[in-house]
């Protein structure tokens, strides 16, 4: 977007500035109430680091759950450490913000998606912010919690 304000870029910058809000909350004092995370990422972002076999198990993309078992949850600038339980096998990996695809909260109903299209549609990100209990219908892709729920 040339001579103007590029409100996508600066849209997803706070939503990201939000997850890290989060994740730094739960790195300080762990995860509240019924609050679990369902995040999906790009795993072929040049910055993830994860082990080789999730990355040939998940090369395009992976969601993992942050609920019950998780470690070294460390929070930096660009991205978050983690370390979380593979049948029995703890994996650590690195996930910069940029790579998300989506967030979920389902025990509050909340999810953030971030779409990119191919520079033909606009060169941009958009960001949909997603609260199904005020759902909006019309043409916006809604992240749907069912695809997480148990």
């Amino acid at each position: 977007m040339s001579n103007g304000l590029d409100y996508g870029s600066m849209m997803h910058r706070a939503m990201r500035g939000l997850i890290k809000e989060v994740l730094e909350q739960v790195a300080d004092s762990g995860l509240p109430g019924e609050h679990h995370f369902f995040i999906t990422f790009d795993t072929g972002h040049p910055d993830v680091q994860l082990a080789q076999w999730l990355h040939d198990r998940y090369p395009e993309d992976m969601t993992v759950v942050v609920q019950h078992w998780f470690d070294d949850l460390r929070v930096l600038e660009d991205g978050f450490h983690i370390t979380l339980n593979f049948g029995d096998a703890p994996e650590p990996m690195y996930i910069p913000y940029d790579a998300i695809i989506t967030f979920v909260d389902p025990s509050v109903e909340f999810g953030l998606r971030f779409e990119t299209h191919d520079i033909e549609d606009e060169d941009e990100d958009d960001t949909e912010i997603e609260d199904t209990q005020s759902e909006k219908q019309g043409d916006a892709d809604v992240v749907s919690l069912d695809q997480f729920r148990k």
